[in-house]
């Protein structure tokens, strides 16, 4: 089994920074592919960011390239989203998750979610 403990979330004025973490426990999510999603007041879960297992290959949503960074930690049990230049429209429940074994890379599905940690941007 794994849990998934995010931290980290808070209020910001628009223009500032946050750092997300995402602490995991067992074997399975530093062997998988981690990612993640936030979901908006009134909308639907959105990706956000991926991170390969080895750390090599990132992928980011169009609305996100330029301003976050997604990362693990050497062991993989950590993955952080460093968030710059934060707008209000990034205001948002922000979970991650660790992908299902064989998902598509761009099709990703998850097996596991945190609890999310919230995210509000002020302009």
């Amino acid at each position: 089994q794994v849990q998934l403990v995010e931290s980290g979330g808070g209020l910001v004025q628009a223009g500032g920074s946050l750092t997300l973490s995402c602490a995991a426990s067992g074997r399975t999510a530093s062997s998988s592919t981690m990612a993640w999603l936030r979901q908006a007041p009134g909308k639907e879960r959105e990706f956000v960011a991926a991170i390969s297992r080895s750390g090599g290959i990132r992928r980011y949503a169009d609305f996100v390239k330029g301003r976050f960074t997604i990362s693990r930690d050497n062991a993989g049990n950590t993955v952080y989203l460093q968030m710059n230049s934060l707008k209000p429209e990034d205001t948002a429940v922000y979970y991650c998750a660790v992908a299902r074994y064989g998902s598509t890379w761009y099709a990703l599905e998850y097996e596991y979610w945190g609890q999310g940690t919230q995210v509000t941007v002020s302009s």
